[in-house]
């Protein structure tokens, strides 16, 4: 005789034949579900085996709702559960088991199936072949999560991914025979370890289990189960926060964001997180990540590729360069491209001064385009020293030319603004101001610069400074005159503000 109880979605199968076997598995309440593998590679008398297998099983074991719950799961390429152990219908198709275990972990063990709390969560899993996904990870958190699992595998099964899949210790959750007609030797062994232990003793009760959040009796022993939000370490009884901003002192002024085994302070819009990754303000001084392109094409010439040189080191002298601070990169471009270093080589001024008197000429042509996606790609990455979009440091693109490009420049001129980065163009000579100004970024007076002869390239060095405060500049690179109105104003404050703090320390 044979009857169905649906516990959740899974369907317990109560089992009752007559007459009744010898002996019964009298065992105190456990949550048992079959996970079988129903790919086309099980043939057909095969997967009768393994409902045999099933069905003599559950034959000994005290079925019933408040004693053994057993369900059972099918799975191939896609999940399915059914009625009765007699219903399945193998789906023959591939071999997803980490699909499997993620469905068994999210449907078959919840309250809302029927899982009921303190009680063992047992998982079978037989399969006959190598999984087509993932299951280590998977099989992780189910274990995590407090279902023992014991991997059976079949004929043509995988041994490490069994391993990968089962609980540990591996010789008593491992089971691996060379075909379908051997799987009751696993049968057998498993009806002894139901039977064997007394599941009516609570191991979690003896008061001595050291788990930090709960305790789950198993078939021999006990298990710590961490809660939602929380991991379990390595001791198998410490639980851990996932949310790193909630374990450790951040000291973020404004907002913690937590990531994989780490954490990273963010600000609120219209602020920018300051040098010490944790204090929010408006101002930022210095502190940007600048590229630089400089043409070296044949037609600028060697005596002022060396002018071309002067410029760069006189606007990296106008900069607070330090790992923290502003980093500088160089690259060099005629018909290709050269990084002639990146972002994250030289930590000082110094050193950056040194490595541009250094670089060679390269001459030929002039592929500005070519270069412009170069800076995009591989200069700005982090791997090459860009620091992460979420430290909202600003990044400044110099283009430095002396003629026509020789191929398209809109297409990377737009992306690299669309980007975030800001675009600064200076040209010299046969320069075409439509491409400058393609190149620069919004508004273009106050990013693109020419000049006739590359004897003048150094006024614009002189001038180029970076405003300490972004609602000045926003992070902008502005060229001032120092014969304005307001730069002698200016002079003329800090010259006051400078004597009288010599004043106050030196005379007073």
């Amino acid at each position: 005789q044979e009857r169905s109880i649906c516990w959740g979605i899974i369907c317990i199968l109560l089992f009752f034949f007559l007459p009744e076997p010898a002996q019964k598995c009298k065992t105190g309440p456990v949550d048992l579900v079959f996970l079988i593998d129903s790919s086309r590679s099980v043939r057909p008398h095969e997967f009768e085996t393994m409902r045999k297998f099933m069905i003599d099983i559950i034959n000994t074991l005290d079925i019933g709702l408040n004693a053994t719950r057993v369900g059972v799961v099918q799975y191939s390429s896609q999940v399915r559960t059914d009625e009765s152990i007699n219903q399945i219908i193998p789906l023959a198709q591939g071999t997803m088991t980490g699909l499997a275990i993620r469905y068994m972990m999210n449907e078959a063990f919840t309250p809302e199936a029927g899982d009921r709390p303190k009680v063992p969560n047992v998982a079978v899993i037989v399969t006959d072949g190598r999984p087509q996904d993932r299951v280590a990870e998977v099989a992780a958190e189910a274990r995590e999560k407090g279902i023992e699992i014991y991997a059976v595998g079949v004929a043509r099964a995988d041994m490490t991914s069994l391993r990968a899949m089962a609980s540990p210790p591996f010789e008593d959750h491992v089971f691996l025979v060379e075909s379908f007609d051997l799987i009751h030797q696993f049968g057998i062994q498993f009806q002894d370890k139901l039977c064997a232990i007394d599941l009516l003793i609570d191991y979690c009760s003896f008061g001595n289990h050291s788990c930090d959040h709960e305790c789950v009796s198993v078939l021999n022993g006990y298990r710590c189960r961490c809660n939602e939000g929380y991991r379990l370490l390595e001791d198998s009884k410490t639980c851990q926060d996932m949310n790193m901003c909630n374990t450790v002192e951040h000291g973020c002024e404004y907002q913690c964001v937590s990531t994989p085994g780490s954490y990273h302070c963010i600000c609120p819009e219209g602020q920018l997180l300051q040098d010490d990754g944790k204090s929010c303000g408006t101002c930022k001084s210095a502190n940007i990540d600048l590229v630089l392109l400089i043409d070296g094409s044949k037609s600028v010439r060697p005596q002022n590729f060396e002018l071309v040189k002067k410029f760069v080191n006189q606007v990296v002298d106008s900069l607070d360069v330090s790992p923290h601070g502003t980093r500088v990169g160089l690259v060099q471009y005629s018909s290709r491209v050269r990084t002639e270093f990146p972002l994250n080589m030289y930590h000082t001024a110094d050193e950056i001064k040194a490595a541009v008197m250094k670089v060679e000429y390269m001459e030929k042509g002039t592929m500005t385009g070519l270069a412009l996606k170069h800076m995009l790609e591989n200069s700005f990455s982090e791997a090459e020293g860009a620091r992460p979009l979420s430290r909202s440091i600003p990044r400044i693109g110099l283009v430095f030319t002396d003629g026509r490009s020789q191929d398209d420049i809109t297409e990377y001129a737009k992306k690299a603004k669309e980007a975030g980065i800001t675009m600064y163009a200076v040209g010299v000579g046969k320069a075409v101001e439509d491409e400058l100004r393609e190149i620069a970024s919004e508004p273009v007076e106050k990013h693109f610069y020419y000049t006739t002869d590359f004897t003048a390239i150094s006024t614009i060095a002189e001038n180029l400074k970076l405003n300490v405060c972004p609602e000045e500049s926003q992070g902008e690179i502005e060229v001032k005159d120092p014969c304005a109105c307001e730069s002698l104003v200016e002079f003329q404050q800090a010259t006051m503000n400078s004597l009288e703090q010599v004043t106050q320390k030196h005379i007073l």
